[in-house]
């Protein structure tokens, strides 16, 4: 039996090539499809049997196709469509302060500009009531975070340190809606987690820095146990979602987690930003899709809310629990063990791949279509050193 897996895309070309690549190296019986967009018949019998989504997180129509085929089809699709309102990241915050984890205080706040919208005017001057912004700051406590409730790419998100700063902030927000957050002034350590079905990578992330430097190799900048919460953190916040593929982003402070960003539609897997990671992504995106293929794994369209906010105990109780609803939603025992038994050769698969020419054909393409002509020897040697090192150390 074939299995077609669809790749709905947007202007990415890098980790796509990867995948087909090593799909085609991995195993047999799977072909792989870039999905086009074009009127469907809601009774069609889809062609697919899962589906990558980087896409519909902001098109419609093909969000409309994937809600179609996974309720009416069972096709399995990465990342569920019927949760990208939680995406806009406020609800995400709310979900994770039920469970009691150690999200910053945060306030939605009105908008700053009126909506181009023919009601909000009628609307606003009769039902909203007037605030005193520097009054929600100083119960919050400087220094803040303004930053859109739905976020992405890092726009509009301003550090508060003053009054003059937080009005300098909201009078630049203009229409969007934005959240004000306490920050965790002083933090040890910024992570960026990127899960993948079962699995999950932890990295040290340093979002001052120009974006091929922002992940840094380090394997070491978390104690075991803090990088263990921060793993459960990010498996509980995507079996919650029905989520397959998103990233979280915390602030470790002494011993404690703060998850300030936990809902990415789209996550970051481009060559040129994960670099030294760039391989295990790809893997794992390969081994969670044959999975789901191969062991005929059914999309779960309810939330079932409920056995999450029931838990009850401390802190260390709680996340115990979670981890092990996490677990058994990621059919976590059956993965591992279907990889070991199924997909053995992979790691060799991939490592041969990265050693040789097709790679770094495309690490190359990848600069060229990336940085100025001028930067481009630069870079590509910079991100040979960084493959040469994960292939001496893999």
């Amino acid at each position: 039996m074939r299995h077609l897996i669809g790749l709905l895309l947007g202007t990415e070309e890098d980790w796509p090539t990867a995948f087909e690549a090593i799909m085609r190296e991995a195993t047999d019986g799977f072909d792989v499809e870039r999905v086009t967009i074009e009127p469907f018949n809601l009774r069609d019998k889809p062609r697919h049997d899962v589906v990558i989504d980087r896409l519909a997180y902001w098109y419609y129509h093909p969000r409309e196709w994937l809600k179609k085929i996974a309720m009416m089809d069972d096709v399995y699709v990465l990342n569920s469509p019927f949760t990208f309102q939680a995406m806009e990241k406020h609800t995400a915050y709310c979900a994770l302060m039920r469970m009691g984890i150690k999200v910053p205080d945060t306030v939605l706040v009105p908008y700053k500009n009126p909506l181009d919208n023919a009601r909000y005017a009628y609307t606003s001057a009769r039902y909203n009531r007037p605030f005193d912004l520097d009054e929600i700051a100083e119960s919050l406590g400087y220094p803040l975070v303004m930053k859109p409730y739905d976020g992405g790419a890092w726009r509009g998100v301003s550090i508060v340190r003053s009054p003059a700063e937080l009005h300098a902030a909201y009078d630049a927000s203009g229409e969007m809606l934005m959240h004000l957050q306490k920050a965790i002034d002083g933090y040890d350590a910024f992570a960026r987690s990127l899960s993948i079905g079962a699995e999950t990578m932890v990295m040290k992330f340093q979002p001052e820095l120009p974006m091929h430097s922002r992940y840094a190799v380090d394997h070491n900048f978390l104690s075991p146990q803090v990088g263990d919460e921060v793993v459960t953190i990010s498996r509980l916040v995507n079996a919650f979602f029905r989520w397959e593929f998103n990233s979280c982003e915390v602030l470790v402070k002494g011993s404690d987690v703060h998850p300030i960003d936990y809902a990415n539609a789209c996550p970051d897997v481009a060559l040129t930003s994960l670099h030294y990671y760039f391989p295990w992504a790809m893997k794992t995106l390969v081994k969670w899709t044959i999975f789901c293929a191969e062991t005929g794994r059914r999309p779960r369209i309810d939330l079932g809310t409920r056995e999450y906010f029931e838990i009850e105990g401390d802190y260390a109780e709680r996340l115990a629990a979670y981890r092990r609803l996490a677990d058994d939603y990621f059919e976590t025992e059956r993965y591992h063990e279907f990889c070991a038994t199924r997909l053995p050769h992979l790691d060799q698969v991939v490592r041969d791949w990265v050693a040789g020419p097709a790679f770094d054909d495309l690490l190359v393409d990848t600069v060229r279509h990336t940085y100025p002509p001028g930067e481009h020897e630069r870079f590509v040697e910079h991100f040979r050193g960084l493959m040469t090192l994960w292939l001496k150390e893999n």
